[in-house]
């Protein structure tokens, strides 16, 4: 019976049998096959042998062994990239400060207009640096006060915030405060008290009351989008309003004009170009309009050469060009609208030079126009080719995303009015020609166009189902300065329409949402009130803790509105944290913008084009331009551009990073006020100071995003 029973535990699972899979040292895997049961320890209703029982113990403490030492193996590979992380940051920090290039420095790529727009370079130097002055003061005051502060708290005064022992101040006899230094502290906190407290509580009261007032109508927003997905809206066009384009002439084609407007972009131009030259559309009533206003001759050589070749594939595209340059891209589109020709097309579809709409845009975007007459604009969502190519690209998409999926589509449903996003829409000329056409009076020409055609009573349409790729800006630096001519326009044009807004036919609930919603609330009172509360409040509480904000205000309601911001994007839910601290880093960006369109600073009027890296969002596209070969004129009227491109490829282009001194003059005042909240055990006032001043530090070494060419 012995050797028939040992041949019968052989063939019988015993203790917990486990599966290490191991391709490489840094990428295993341990699967648990089964569980242990009561056979493993009974046999036939007997106790198993002695001996079976401590083999399988031994094999499972080898098993284990192997699976500790390679979780002990992957742990000492992650410490051993984390410090590579930080030596390689190191690095760029020394790199950046040794170069010494900062913001203040001046920028070859700002471009200026003489008569429309003043230039940045002739404002005064002291209206320009007073933004950074007044940061600096700041943190000036917050080092001198941590070291007062913790000089007092080494000598015995635990004062904690909120509930400071005020009443034992008042009840120490003068000649019993021993030695000056205890005088003059607590000289400081009656001082605190009376004087300082009250004013910064009523401001951080106020800054509270908007911070509510703005997360209500965020979440309003998102309860709107919500109850478009949970009922189905969307705008449907006319039936049978388009038919085949290869069966017949039936169908709703009107006379569309496309115009691509473009300065010096020489990454771009081929992809859309081509994109807009195999849109879907009868030829005869299509016009391509390549807009150009390079000053670089090599650039309009480029951009010249690739139209030619359209047309001679039998596209109907003409190129312009104008040698004066006045009102940027308002100025160009307007030169373009009054050609005689356009008199006999109703349509008007505008893309900037990144933009590559799909074949069936138009097809999916004019139908709408059918039998609805008050309509006067089609807008399409944007989407991202570059949306994962760096952290900046992610915490952009963010932010879009919800711009779109949120704000545009509620706006265009419930309102039929929001803000034209300057590219990727069809216009009804008529609209534009009632409106008063395009205007050169700000920097923001897409959203003044809205706005008056909203005035005159015309309808807009957000088709978040139709989608044109684009990019997004790659290097903080190109994001930093669309970032400042996105909040500074909207400030110019608050004040140049608001009279005309007060004077208008429209409902007392459109001019409600136009002046309080669509301009105060998310284009000044956003800016505002993000970086007072948290970068200018929050810092100081810390050193005149009378004054206190709640933790639901640093925290809670901030988290909450991360977590609403991020649900059009749910991929990107691990980035909740840096998008947060990021969002609030911007502010710096937004509130001095804001500032300077309010105040018609000269900063105000800086138009600088975005840099873009030339990502194609289709491939057939770029594979479609290479295959058509440019023919070259003989008479020499163009310039050899592959030679110069050659040339110009071969002269590698220096990158470099900046140091941005407001940023960084706000990251040592936070992690100051952080090193402050220590003393006063202030748990989640540190941590939200302590990543915050990170976030800022980072941003201010420009260690987010790609390098500047």
């Amino acid at each position: 019976m012995a050797p028939s029973f040992e041949w019968w535990a052989k063939q019988n699972k015993k203790g917990t049998p486990v599966v290490v899979k191991m391709e490489n040292p840094n990428n295993w895997s341990m699967v648990e096959l089964e569980s242990p049961s009561e056979e493993d320890f009974l046999i036939g209703g007997h106790a198993s042998p002695v001996g079976i029982r401590e083999k399988s113990r031994n094999k499972n403490a080898r098993q284990l062994t192997w699976v500790l030492l390679l979780k002990a193996h992957r742990a000492a590979g992650c410490l051993t990239s984390l410090g590579s992380a930080l030596i390689a940051l190191g690095a760029a920090v020394r790199r950046r400060v040794a170069a010494g290039r900062t913001d203040d420095d001046p920028d070859q790529e700002t471009t200026s207009s003489s008569s429309s727009f003043s230039s940045p370079e002739s404002e005064n130097p002291t209206v320009k640096s007073r933004f950074h002055s007044c940061i600096k003061v700041f943190l000036w005051v917050s080092v001198l006060l941590l070291a007062f502060e913790v000089a007092a708290y080494l000598k015995g005064w635990h004062f904690g915030a909120p509930n400071l022992q005020l009443q034992y101040i008042f009840t120490i006899p003068p000649f019993e405060i021993k030695g000056f230094f205890d005088s003059i502290y607590t000289r400081w906190v009656l001082l605190r008290v009376e004087y300082l407290a009250p004013p910064l509580q009523f401001l951080a009261n106020v800054c509270i009351i908007l911070f509510l007032i703005q997360s209500l109508d965020r979440l309003i927003l998102c309860l709107g989008c919500f109850w478009i997905r949970f009922k189905n809206i969307k705008p449907v066009p006319k039936p049978d309003s388009v038919s085949d384009l290869e069966s017949g002439e039936t169908g709703f084609f009107p006379m569309v004009l496309v115009q691509i407007p473009m300065c010096n972009e020489k990454e771009v131009y081929q992809q859309s170009i081509a994109a807009v030259c195999n849109l879907d559309w009868p030829k005869s009533k299509l016009l391509i309009q390549i807009l150009d206003d390079s000053d670089d001759p090599v650039a309009q050589s480029l951009i010249k050469e690739e139209v030619q070749k359209w047309e001679d594939e039998g596209a109907r595209i003409v190129y312009r060009h104008r040698e004066i340059r006045e009102g940027y891209k308002a100025g160009n589109l307007k030169s373009a609208m009054n050609c005689s020709y356009v008199k006999d097309y109703e349509f008007v579809a505008i893309f900037d030079a990144d933009f590559q709409p799909t074949p069936d845009f138009l097809v999916r975007t004019i139908p709408h126009f059918k039998d609805n007459e008050e309509l006067g604009l089609v807008q399409a969502r944007w989407s991202f080719v570059n949306k994962d190519e760096n952290l900046l690209t992610r915490l952009q998409n963010i932010n879009l995303a919800f711009h779109f999926d949120v704000e545009q589509q509620v706006n265009g449903v419930f309102l039929n009015f929001f803000g034209f996003n300057g590219t990727a829409g069809v216009w009804r000329i008529k609209a534009l020609e009632e409106s008063g056409g395009w205007l050169e009076r700000t920097t923001v020409e897409d959203m003044d166009i809205a706005v008056r055609a909203h005035l005159h009573g015309w309808k807009f349409i957000f088709l978040n189902d139709v989608e044109c790729q684009c990019e997004l800006p790659e290097s903080y630096e190109a994001y930093r300065k669309q970032q400042h001519r996105w909040h500074s326009g909207p400030m110019q044009l608050f004040r140049l329409c608001l009279p005309a807004v007060i004077k208008s036919k429209i409902s007392i609930w459109k001019k409600f949402n136009m002046i309080f919603l669509f301009f105060l609330l998310r284009k000044l009172i956003l800016p505002f009130y993000s970086f007072t509360l948290f970068c200018i409040i929050l810092p100081m509480t810390m050193f005149v803790p009378e004054a206190e904000l709640p933790a639901w205000v640093v925290c809670y309601i901030p988290a909450t509105m991360s977590f609403l911001n991020i649900l059009p994007a749910p991929k990107s839910f691990p980035f909740i944290v840096p998008y947060l601290l990021f969002e609030n880093t911007m502010s710096v960006t937004k509130f001095n913008a804001m500032v300077s369109g309010l105040f018609q600073l000269g900063s105000a009027y800086e138009w600088v084009v975005t840099k873009k890296s030339g990502r194609s969002s289709e491939g057939d596209l770029v594979g479609l331009a290479e295959t058509k070969e440019p023919r070259h004129q003989s008479d020499g009227s163009l310039p050899d551009t592959k030679v110069e491109i050659g040339e110009k490829k071969k002269k590698k282009k220096k990158k470099y990073n900046r140091i941005y001194m407001k940023e960084l003059s706000l990251a040592f005042l936070l992690l100051t006020a952080s090193a402050r909240s220590l003393l006063s055990a202030q748990g989640i006032h540190f941590y939200f100071l302590l990543f915050q001043g990170i976030s800022f530090l980072l941003v201010g070494l420009d260690l987010i995003g790609e390098q500047v060419e």
